[in-house]
């Protein structure tokens, strides 16, 4: 399974951002593998459909899990389409701190 984290950097011990179309990065940790891999977001200065185009990198990337803090209306639905189940982080901790409390099951489930 594919997890996704949204990132002010690009590696488990950045600050976790709360945006999820408008984050800086994604990192992609495998839980099964254990690869960790950092997707820069070409969508951040993007001037529309953040959300949405944000969502398909993830679609691409075949991500299971997302976590983040909020999202738009937009984004929500193209997450929810793909069948990407969604989990709020709202602590200001790193990336390595919000995956450790999903897999503890300490995070809200939101989509």
């Amino acid at each position: 399974m594919k997890i996704c984290i949204t990132s002010k950097g690009n590696s488990l011990d950045s600050p976790a951002e709360r945006s999820f179309g408008r984050s800086p990065y994604f990192i992609i940790v495998d839980d099964e593998t254990g690869e960790e891999k950092s997707i820069a977001n070409e969508n951040v200065d993007a001037t529309g459909g953040v959300g949405p185009k944000s969502a398909q990198l993830l679609i691409n990337n075949d991500v299971n899990v997302l976590i983040t803090g909020q999202m738009g209306g937009n984004a929500q639905r193209a997450v929810e389409v793909s069948g990407i189940e969604v989990y709020q982080y709202k602590d200001g901790g790193s990336v390595r701190e919000a995956l450790n409390l999903y897999k503890e099951g300490n995070l809200e489930k939101i989509l």
